[in-house]
């Protein structure tokens, strides 16, 4: 089979033959239709996560299982499904007891630990793998396994209230899906972006209102809910200006640089800034089933496997317009 392999740290992509997996006991193995690209593959690649190399990587794989390993009961071949982040843990830390896998110090991770899903087949472990839902195209479903499922869980593990404002502060690959899912849960939502080109479509996506920084923000009201999908750490940081009392900026994006709060801030405006991950299977299960009932859509770029490495070179330089979504 095909296979992209990084073969070191900020080594470039290459397309190899490599021999096909056979699944283990707990594992399915995936005929890969459909594989996402998400800035972290560009930090994996940089060695920001310290996975071993060579790897394939890959954390948005979707498919269609074609083998099951011993003792898979739940599910079967010819189902579609895709893969999260998080696929195993150890089962028997505080953690994984109190139903917190994602914080297991020996989790295994679909791209880190384990194989990722730019190639045509993948395995993973068959009680990781969630069943897609009818009607949702592969190519759709792909980037929902991280950037929908991101964003949609960072609003839900925010509280959001009836009648709150959201701001979405970074209009790209999370952050476009950021807008429609708020919008879609029936609030005010308003896009912060620095680039006016794209005013246009994110109106089209759904945003209320379009400012430029935090200070525009406060114009407009303000906003309960700011939703961090930026790799600017300045760009968030700024947006508190338009925080309002007692609101949660909930950072997702990230970068190699401190995040500036002044206290003042947290006193005064009884402000919280939240940290957040894909927090729960329940959530992934929900941004899906928006994506399928056509709530929100994935705005892609699609590439053929051989063509990986422009999809890797134009995601790196922030060139994508939204999503780089790789077909098999």
């Amino acid at each position: 089979m095909k296979a992209a392999i990084v073969p070191a740290v900020n080594g470039a992509w290459v397309i190899r033959d490599v021999p096909r997996p056979e699944p283990g006991p707990s594992q399915v193995l995936i005929k890969i239709r459909a594989s996402g690209m998400c800035y972290t593959d560009v930090h994996q690649t940089h060695g920001a996560f310290h996975n071993p190399f060579p790897q394939t990587l890959g954390h948005e794989p979707v498919g269609e299982i074609v083998a099951t390993g011993t003792g898979v009961t739940a599910r079967k071949v010819g189902d579609r499904v895709g893969v999260p982040w998080v696929q195993a843990s150890c089962g028997r830390c505080e953690w994984c007891l109190r139903g917190k896998p994602m914080f297991c110090a020996d989790s295994l991770g679909t791209s880190v630990q384990l194989a990722g899903g730019h190639a045509e087949y993948m395995i993973a472990y068959a009680d990781a793998t969630m069943l897609l839902p009818e009607g949702l195209s592969f190519e759709q479903a792909a980037p929902i396994l991280c950037a929908g499922y991101t964003v949609w869980s960072g609003l839900r593990w925010a509280a959001p209230q009836p009648g709150e404002r959201v701001a979405v502060v970074g209009i790209g690959g999370l952050g476009h899906l950021a807008v429609q899912s708020a919008k879609a849960a029936g609030f005010h939502t308003i896009a912060v972006s620095h680039s006016p080109d794209k005013d246009r479509q994110i109106r089209e996506l759904g945003a209320d209102q379009v400012v430029r920084d935090g200070e525009g923000l406060a114009r407009t009201r303000g906003a309960d809910i700011v939703l961090g999908t930026s790799n600017s750490m300045d760009a968030m940081a700024d947006s508190i200006r338009g925080l309002r009392p007692d609101g949660r900026l909930v950072v997702m994006g990230a970068e190699a640089k401190a995040l500036a709060l002044s206290p003042l801030d947290l006193i005064m405006k009884r402000i919280k800034v939240i940290g957040s991950q894909q927090n729960g299977r329940e959530y992934l299960y929900e941004a899906l089933a928006m994506a399928a009932s056509g709530k929100v859509k994935v705005v892609t770029e699609t590439y053929k496997l051989d063509e990986i490495g422009k999809a890797y070179e134009r995601v790196e330089k922030g060139q994508v317009r939204f999503r780089a979504v790789v077909v098999m």
